[in-house]
């Protein structure tokens, strides 16, 4: 039971600085869209040209790469990438690691990860040739291999301080959260077999990595599906809100954990060869766009 002060629940200080986390990510996010989207609506009339006829444009001198907002947005958006290695460079500097949890690092990287290549977008003013092109593709891969371990992460069962859970102490709270579920009584066992409904274990151990991944998010989806139906035929008998909404999200957290620890040994053995996958790309991000600015520095190519 939580502390009280002069009847007000006091909030612990991991959970204080869990919402600043929360809040600081959450303004940076909206602070990047608002950006991105400003710029984009004030430039979206040079970006629509074709490149022959931007030449022409009043604003051919701001907004192509080498302009004034080009180079500036270029600026930002190295500047971001720069700060997206951190993360990976923390696993190997002691003194880096031992600053905050790795979760909080985590999210600050998607952040910069996905703010940056919308900034570096509208610095290339949507022309993407050369070693600059191959650079911006380059960056694309480490984006969407980026969203893919992101997800993949997600699927690994873990405790609230994000220690890895093993597969018996996931097993016993999926156990735990059947329990809840049953002694409240509220949704029936037709309503809940279809959304625990799985493949047997033996069917997901012979399953091939990929196909193993697409029932993952086949089965993610077709939960969001089925939780959406849940509650619209459960509304219909339960009359208590409250209760109703509680026992869903116990429902869907159960679900999800059956899923996870049916699957785990397969994720995991996906999240090793995404590593493989994601490092390549990274490695040549940071050769290329180190290429793309000494060019530009030294040969003056805008």
């Amino acid at each position: 039971m939580s502390a009280t002060v002069m009847g007000v629940p006091r909030v612990s200080p991991d959970a204080a600085k869990m919402r600043r986390h929360r809040l600081w990510i959450l303004s940076g996010a909206v602070v990047a869209i608002v950006v991105t989207m400003g710029l984009f609506v004030n430039g979206a009339g040079y970006y629509i040209k074709p490149q022959a006829e931007r030449i022409l444009s009043p604003r051919h001198g701001h907004l192509k790469p080498g302009g004034t907002v080009g180079i500036g947005l270029g600026i930002a958006g190295t500047a971001l990438l720069l700060l997206i290695y951190l993360y990976p460079l923390r696993k190997r500097w002691k003194w880096l690691s031992k600053k905050g949890k790795t979760k909080r690092w985590l999210d600050y990287h998607i952040l910069m990860g996905l703010a940056a290549p919308a900034i570096i977008t509208l610095h290339s003013a949507f022309k993407f040739h050369g070693v600059a092109g191959m650079a911006y593709w380059s960056m694309m891969a480490v984006v969407i291999s980026g969203i893919v371990g992101r997800y993949l992460y997600n699927k690994i069962p873990r405790r609230l301080g994000e220690a890895e859970l093993s597969l018996d102490e996931a097993e016993k709270m999926r156990a735990a959260l059947a329990a809840q579920i049953a002694e409240q009584n509220v949704l029936t066992r037709e309503e809940l077999e279809p959304l625990l409904a799985l493949p047997a274990r033996e069917e997901v151990q012979r399953m091939p990595l990929l196909k193993a991944l697409a029932v993952i998010i086949a089965l993610d989806a077709r939960r969001a599906w089925l939780i959406w139906r849940v509650r619209r035929h459960a509304g219909r008998h339960v009359k208590n809100s409250a209760e109703l909404r509680q026992a869903i999200a116990l429902a869907r957290r159960q679900a999800a954990l059956s899923k996870d620890v049916l699957f785990l040994a397969r994720i995991k053995q996906i999240f090793r060869m995404w590593h493989v996958v994601h490092r390549p790309f990274s490695y040549s991000l940071a050769v290329l766009a180190a290429m793309h600015i000494l060019v530009v520095i030294f040969l003056g190519y805008f």
